[in-house]
């Protein structure tokens, strides 16, 4: 559910810069860094040239590999599978144009380094419908059997509204909303730290369960239970109701949660077009050379084997190739390198492999049904409302997304989305299976009305937990898990590493502090890109310093025992 978590009296006049992922963590500004003209540094003429393996195919390898081209080197990517990693729309055959996002759907304004990327490439972004968003023309809450029809949140009987004012009261009282969001605003990165930090500190052991009960605000379980239901943003959080709640915390203080939009065309259309791009401002290489163009065109497959040689990485394939490389990004979900992948004990300090080992993933589960025409907006005659609703429900569909294609195309139902144990209740069923399910909820919802005889094609559904290069959808941390993601986020600065643990540096969604949204990706990509060009002899633009110049005055806490 849409609910704002900032009052607007609560903005000053002064405060009014938008609300952006700038930080809390480590609040360095990856937007400005990457609009500079300067650009993000420049290897030595003799690196020039340099081939650096990209291990993954995903936004964050495909961020990795076209900076590292501009700066000069050659990145080499490796893929498993296809080029997107969790940005995956998968087409309906026979019906050209039309996606179902697997992975990644919608996305915060407040990305402003994922625009920057968007814009770079021509894609265009249109407004998500999420539960009672601007853009969502009506929507449907069914809890217990009841169901209440809204199109803004006053629609709603009282305890909606309160439960909404609960978490608004909570966040102020006990999480420093309201200067913290000041302090992001003002890109006050000293501020940012000194709130942050202390919020770190009060509650890396804390729940988002328990951090709700321990306010006054919700007392009652019926709010708690509510909250779980109906939530925030995109719809209930109760399957994160055992996690961190700095891991909530991140997402509502950076509006990552708010007025989300999708990619025209589908999200899997931006790495592939890093892939494809020829960006105008190239060292070294020849105009016209793109990520592609050095790869032959074809990305080269499974990793099989990564291990140390000498001073450099040398990676196995499973078409037997063997290369060794100067450098190494690994973008792929970490938990390859303890599974798919064998590995050198040595590529990383035994800290590190904890850590690694400790990675909490949330599973995942989507079913999308192509129909003849986006049917539900056709009105009820005896209610005169939208037959069929944007749709939040404690069933088994959970949420239901009505995805309107454009004038004259069939329309798209996302007919389910699902988390952890509610993702796992669907594990062993096939696509048909899964969509009876979901079809037999929304018929008790929407008693007459025929959702079937609009199905026109076979539907989609993919479960992130089943999938051998994943086993998750994104990392959520648990209670105390905060030293893990220390250990991960700063480990491209590797300075303090031993020699025999330098030059393979690991970046993806799973390493960044704000999991499930592209931008964390973004983040920790350009951070590899300044490791690799610090690691062979690189250096910044003088007045445009990278994340590892600034590093020491920003750095993420590091807790003691």
């Amino acid at each position: 559910m849409t609910t704002p978590v900032t009052p607007d009296s609560a903005i000053e006049p002064e405060d009014e810069q938008p609300l952006t992922m700038f930080g809390p963590d480590f609040p360095f500004a990856y937007d400005d860094y990457l609009a500079h003209p300067a650009g993000l540094g420049s290897v030595p003429d003799a690196a020039l040239g340099t081939r650096v393996a990209v291990v993954g195919g995903g936004l964050a390898g495909m961020v990795v590999a076209r900076e590292l081209l501009r700066l000069g080197l050659e990145p080499v990517v490796y893929e498993s599978d296809r080029i997107g990693g969790r940005m995956r729309s998968v087409p309906f055959e026979g019906h050209p144009g039309v996606v179902a996002e697997m992975g990644a759907m919608r996305f915060p304004p407040s990305s402003t380094a994922l625009f920057h990327y968007l814009d770079s490439v021509g894609l265009e972004t249109t407004p998500f419908p999420n539960p009672l968003a601007e853009a969502t023309p009506s929507t449907v809450i069914d809890l217990k059997g009841t169901s209440h029809y809204a199109r803004k949140l006053e629609d709603l009987p009282p305890i909606f509204a309160e439960v909404a004012e609960a978490w608004n009261r909570t966040l102020e009282e006990h999480a420093e909303l309201i200067p913290l969001q000041r302090a992001i605003r003002r890109r006050d990165a000293a501020e940012i730290k000194r709130i942050w930090n202390e919020l770190i500190v009060k509650f890396d052991d804390q729940t988002f369960y328990g951090f709700l009960a321990a306010s006054e605000h919700f007392s009652s379980f019926r709010m708690r239970e509510l909250f779980g239901q109906v939530g925030f943003g995109t719809g209930g959080w109760d399957t994160d109701y055992p996690n961190s709640i700095l891991e909530i915390l991140r997402v509502v203080i950076t509006a990552a949660d708010d007025h989300h939009r999708g990619i025209v065309g589908g999200s899997q259309q931006l790495p592939m077009r890093l892939w494809t791009d020829t960006p105008a401002d190239l060292a070294y290489w020849p105009a016209g050379t793109s990520v592609s163009s050095v790869n032959g065109g074809t990305t080269m497959p499974r990793v099989t084997e990564i291990r140390r040689t000498g001073g450099g990485t040398t990676i196995h394939d499973d078409r037997g190739n063997i290369r060794t490389y100067a450098a190494a990004v690994v973008t792929a979900q970490s938990w390859m390198l303890l599974s798919n992948i064998r590995c050198d004990d040595d590529l990383f300090p035994i800290d590190h492999w904890t850590a690694i080992e400790r990675t909490h993933y949330m599973g995942s589960t989507k079913v999308f049904a192509l129909v003849d025409r986006p049917f539900w907006k056709d009105k009820d005659p005896v209610t005169g409302r939208d037959l069929v609703s944007m749709t939040l429900t404690d069933r088994m569909s959970r949420g239901t997304y009505l995805l309107d294609q454009g004038e004259g195309k069939p329309g798209l139902i996302c007919l389910s989305y699902t988390w952890s144990d509610d993702s796992l209740k669907l594990l062993a069923l096939d696509p048909t299976e899964r969509m009876n399910i979901m079809l037999r909820s929304l018929e008790e919802i929407y008693p007459g009305v025929d959702f079937r005889s609009h199905i026109i094609s076979t539907p989609v559904t993919l479960s992130w937990e089943t999938e051998r290069d994943f086993m998750g959808a994104f990392k959520a941390n648990l209670p105390g898990h905060y030293r893990y993601q220390e250990r991960l986020f700063t480990h491209f600065v590797q300075d303090e590493l031993e020699p025999r643990h330098r030059g393979i540096f690991l970046a993806g969604d799973d390493i960044s502090w704000t999991a499930g949204w592209a931008e964390g990706a973004i983040h920790t990509a350009l951070n590899a890109v300044w490791g690799v060009v610090h690691h062979l002899g690189g250096i910044s633009a003088p007045d445009n310093p990278g994340p590892g110049d600034v590093f020491d005055t920003i750095a993420p806490l590091r807790l003691g025992d």
